[in-house]
Formats: C-alpha cells, sequence, structure tokens
C-alpha cells in the first residue's frame, strides 16, 4: 500500500523536481554488511543441502566455462544501452538465492521442453486471465497501448481492489498478481536463466519486440510466454530490458543515476516495481531536502550486495571474452 501511494504522490509530484542531471550513485554497498537473507532463500538453500557460496560458486563456472554466454549477454546488453554486468548480476543473484545453476546451458533448453509438454494456462480457480481483466476495474488500463504500462496498471489494480478482498462473492488471495494468475505449475515459481516470472515477459514484450524483432507475446498462448522465458537466447532479452526499465525509472522519478551500481540494479530486478520504488525515494527525499538533509541513495538488498561484494570477479568474467 505504501509503495501506491508513493507511487501516486511520486508521479503527481514529478514535474516539481528541478531540471537536473541525474545524480550518479556510486560502485559499491551502502551498507557494510550485507542485510538479511529472507527465510524463504534459507529454507530452500537448506532443503537443496547445499550454501550460498556453494550456489554461488556454481552459477560462476556456469558463466566462467561457457564464453559463448558471455558474449551473448554482452550483445544483449549492448543493444539497450547498458552494461553487462548488470545481466550478470541479475543472473547470479537468481542462482545464489532462488535456484541451483545447471551445470550446462544446454540443460536449461532441456528442461524447457520438459515443462512445454504440459498443459496448463493462465488462471485462477477457473476464471481465466482474460476473462479477469474484462471485469470493470480494468478499464481504467485500456487508455494504455504499451504492453508494459498495461500490464503494469493490470498489477495496480489488482493490488488496489482484489488482493486479499472479497469482490462479487469471490474472496482473492492476498498474494501478487502474478503468483495467483501466473503460475500454474507451483507457487514462487519462476524458470530459466533470468529466472523471469510470465507477468514480467508479458511487460516487456513491446520493448523487446521494438529492440529484436521477437514476437509479440500473448497471455492467450502461456505456452510460448513460458518457451520465451526459458529459452537462454531468447531470455536474455528480456532480463536486460527488465533491467534498462529499473535504470530508466530511477533516472526520471528519483533523479538517480543507477547504470555504474550493478548491486542496486540486481536489487531491482530481485523486488520489482521500480517506478513505485523511484517514486518512494523521490518523495522522502524531497522532505530530507525541505529539512536541509542530504538525499538518500538507493540502497542495495541482500541480493544486490552479493553483486557488489564480487564486483571483481564477476566483472573479470567479460576480459576474456
Amino acid at each position: 500500500m505504501l509503495l501506491r501511494l508513493a507511487l501516486f504522490l511520486g508521479l503527481f509530484l514529478a514535474p516539481a523536481l528541478p531540471t537536473q542531471a541525474a545524480k550518479l550513485v556510486p560502485p559499491g554497498n551502502r551498507n557494510v554488511e550485507q542485510p538479511a537473507v529472507p527465510g524463504a532463500s534459507a529454507r530452500r538453500t537448506a532443503a537443496g543441502k547445499s550454501t550460498y557460496e556453494a550456489k554461488y560458486r556454481k552459477v560462476y563456472q556456469l558463466l566462467r566455462s561457457d564464453p559463448a554466454l558471455i558474449r551473448k549477454i554482452r550483445n544483449v546488453s549492448a543493444r539497450y544501452g547498458i552494461e553487462p554486468i548488470h545481466v550478470v548480476g541479475a543472473i547470479v543473484g537468481e542462482h545464489t538465492y532462488n535456484v541451483d545453476a545447471y551445470d550446462r546451458l544446454q540443460t536449461y533448453y532441456v528442461k524447457a521442453v520438459s515443462y512445454l509438454n504440459n498443459s496448463f494456462a493462465f488462471s485462477h480457480q477457473g476464471e481465466a486471465i482474460g476473462d479477469f481483466i474484462q471485469r470493470p476495474q480494468f478499464r481504467q488500463c485500456l487508455v494504455h497501448k504499451d504492453s508494459y504500462d498495461l500490464w503494469s496498471c493490470r498489477e495496480q489494480v489488482w493490488d488496489e481492489h482484489f488482493r486479499g478482498k472479497r469482490v462479487d462473492g469471490k474472496k482473492f488471495p492476498n498474494d501478487r498478481f502474478s503468483a495467483v494468475f501466473f503460475q500454474p505449475f507451483y507457487a514462487g515459481q519462476t524458470f530459466g536463466l533470468g529466472q523471469l516470472n510470465p507477468l514480467t515477459a508479458l511487460q516487456m514484450t513491446d520493448l523487446v519486440h521494438r529492440i529484436w524483432g521477437y514476437p509479440k507475446l500473448d497471455f492467450n498462448d502461456p505456452h510460448e510466454v513460458y518457451r520465451t522465458i526459458m529459452d537462454p537466447d531468447v531470455t536474455l532479452a528480456y532480463v536486460a530490458a527488465t533491467l534498462k526499465k529499473s535504470i530508466d525509472a530511477y533516472r526520471t522519478i528519483a533523479g538517480f543515476d543507477i547504470s555504474r551500481n550493478p548491486g542496486i540494479t540486481a536489487t531491482l530486478y530481485n523486488l520489482g516495481n521500480p517506478e513505485a520504488r523511484a517514486a518512494a525515494l523521490a518523495a522522502e527525499n524531497r522532505i530530507r531536502r525541505n529539512q536541509g538533509k542530504e538525499p538518500r541513495l538507493p540502497q542495495e538488498n541482500y541480493y544486490g550486495w552479493l553483486v557488489n561484494d564480487k564486483l571483481d570477479e564477476l566483472t573479470a568474467l567479460f576480459q576474456d571474452s
């Protein structure tokens, strides 16, 4: 609720911000010690009889042993005008704290085939997402033509009007839009090299289409959505697009240039909602400015902290590629 309020206030008041160059966020962590890792991540790691360091080493070895993958990351990043370390940071964070990396890139292709042989749909308790978004609460979103704005609007409507509420006699879960309608296999699922969820892919499809020419994704074709996010080659275009959106949001809404701090972009990749978070920071810094205080810089979470802590080692991946 606070993030949604901050987004409204931040965007409403954005024109009042002084027109000046975005303030560069310097490299490195703002926190001396790593912020606490959520219990869910700890439980997943313990269940796999592993450690964070072991999982980090596994994904690092995958990247180091595959120069073709590093070249792909470099190429896809250049198309969006971002540094490739941002893409690497997102991949490393996901596989350190959420899932184990596979030993070889080819395994991601094999895993995709095993899932795509199943029959599934984007729905909740028998109500397909296509029917759900026809409800009158979503009518306001039809003004948006870009997929990112359209699905972000729908996500906001879900939070405001349906999440944890009873509507038309039906009780809806107090959970994220993506978890309720876009996870047909199991809760908390994300797939592929970038561990994207289907809602993020649907948001980014217009941007990816403009940059790469890939066909636009359709929520009525969930198999194609999953094929996209599980294909290591195609999903990289979506990972980079997501990171680009975060960098742009913090520049235009909060007045910060985070393009030199992969720990911050990794944090936003992990948390999502970059516009709302940028707006919250902008609102806080307006108050601080009125009080004569220095602005608060964007902060990394546990996930981004690791990326910045390992930055020298991760940057070295590109020296020989």
